[in-house]
């Protein structure tokens, strides 16, 4: 396991704009989707990463508790399929369906989005205000598989309860460390 941390872009940084494929619906789904919702939660997830196994199950029942509060969800992958089968849209599918995700979960082929957000490792965590600015990027929890410490997602929690209620963004943000986005040979941005 190459053990990778978020890259934490500057707060304030506007969501970039994306548009790409729903592995469950097949529908496209875009940053307008979710122009109605007041806060917006980006995960860089995928399947076969054993930090996102680690929180997956908690990682499912956050995002769709605070689906049910009103905030947009939204879990996209970019790592390369050719490489990691397990993370290709089919398999994608699949855990989406397992897991229970009330949200939608994208496929990043070209990785462009991935760059677009500065994402570097899986999980990686960004959340957006109603002006869709970044209040909060990093860890979910403390919680790192073999650390003994219980994955409840209180980071993460704290940080949609504060943009939800119109907070400034909480400080000490930290990383959150997993593995690399398995970049196509040649793709790797500058940021990783």
């Amino acid at each position: 396991m190459a053990l990778t941390p978020s890259s934490m872009p500057a707060l304030g940084t506007p969501a970039p704009d994306f548009t790409l494929p729903d592995v469950t619906t097949r529908k496209q789904v875009s940053l307008a989707t979710f122009a109605e919702h007041p806060v917006l939660l980006v995960m860089f997830i995928c399947r076969h990463c054993p930090y996102v196994k680690h929180v997956q199950v908690e990682l499912a029942r956050l995002a769709n508790e605070y689906v049910a509060k009103g905030v947009g969800v939204v879990a996209i992958s970019s790592n390369d399929a050719a490489t990691y089968p397990d993370d290709a849209p089919d398999s994608l599918r699949d855990m989406a369906r397992e897991l229970g995700f009330r949200f939608p979960y994208l496929y990043d082929e070209t990785q462009a989005v991935a760059k677009a957000f500065q994402a570097a490792c899986t999980p990686d965590f960004f959340v957006y205000d109603r002006a869709r600015t970044l209040v909060y990027r990093g860890q979910m929890d403390d919680s790192r598989p073999g650390n003994g410490r219980p994955v409840t997602g209180d980071d993460l929690r704290r940080a949609l309860d504060a943009a939800l209620a119109g907070e400034p963004p909480l400080p000490n943000q930290k990383p959150s460390v997993g593995c690399n986005i398995k970049w196509r040979p040649g793709n790797e941005p500058a940021y990783a």
